[in-house]
């Protein structure tokens, strides 16, 4: 597996978080793996093999590319042989304003988009390694005009603050550093990323102690609770259940025992 994260340039920072490679090798085998929620949303460009997503009446095809908005559950996704990844990672205000998209809980979409056009030049740098022109050709293409909606300065306050504090701000002191009403941002919220405040921060912290546990497996339950501002640890237990479908202390020994059944 191979893993590599690329800095937007300073004019789309407030819209996208990274864009990202991934290149994994899952032999001739079907292979299904999980992308578990977090409080991102992001553009998927797929090369190799195909990708599908499982729903309830089975696994179906997707195309290149496709979105994953903010996930409430993981998601169960299939390859094999040679898997690789193009990503825009986004902030879930910002992404469907940035493809003029309409917004929605839909966790894994297909949507059809000019951006699409870009997948045949993008294969042929992926296939001949050439990674670094791969990211290039995407950044250049959110660069343009054609891709710069004027950002919200309330959605813009409100989303750098809730980055800041890795979303334990409550709601109320959002509103306040939007310089909005608690009602006029939520509805901003709504109409921007499908979810509200609450359900964004709610994500964002249970990245943050995912990401401590994948750093850590061994961190203190408690402490990662007061850290990350939940009531005390059954509701830190409780909503990464939520999220995840597995306790923290399950997922804390399947990261620091991966190997193991």
């Amino acid at each position: 597996m191979l893993h590599q994260e690329f800095e937007p340039p300073k004019g789309l920072s407030g819209k996208i978080k990274c864009f990202w490679y991934d290149r994994k090798d899952f032999g001739e085998a079907e292979t299904t793996f999980e992308v578990v929620p977090d409080g991102s949303a992001e553009i998927i460009f797929h090369f190799g093999s195909g990708c599908s997503v499982l729903q309830n009446e089975g696994f179906q095809a997707l195309p290149s590319p496709f979105l994953i908005g903010l996930l409430d559950k993981p998601a169960v996704f299939s390859s094999k042989n040679r898997f690789e990844i193009i990503g825009i990672r986004c902030f879930p205000w910002t992404v469907f304003d940035l493809l003029g998209l309409q917004s929605g809980k839909d966790g894994v979409r297909i949507f059809e988009h000019p951006i699409a056009s870009m997948h045949y030049a993008l294969d042929t740098c992926i296939n001949a390694g050439q990674i670094t022109e791969a990211v290039a050709l995407v950044t250049q293409y959110f660069s343009s005009e054609r891709l710069k909606p004027s950002a919200d300065p309330m959605l813009s306050k409100a989303g750098a603050a809730l980055s800041k504090t890795n979303g334990t701000m409550p709601v109320g002191r959002v509103a306040e550093a939007a310089h909005a009403t608690l009602r006029t941002l939520e509805r901003k919220f709504k109409e921007t990323s499908g979810r509200t405040v609450k359900d964004v921060s709610g994500l964002m912290r249970f990245e943050q102690v995912r990401n401590a546990l994948l750093l850590n497996p061994t961190s203190n339950l408690a402490g990662l609770a007061h850290e990350f501002g939940y009531t005390d640890q059954s509701h830190l237990s409780r909503e990464f259940k939520r999220y995840s479908g597995t306790t923290p202390a399950a997922f804390a020994r399947k990261s620091k025992y991966p190997n193991r059944v």
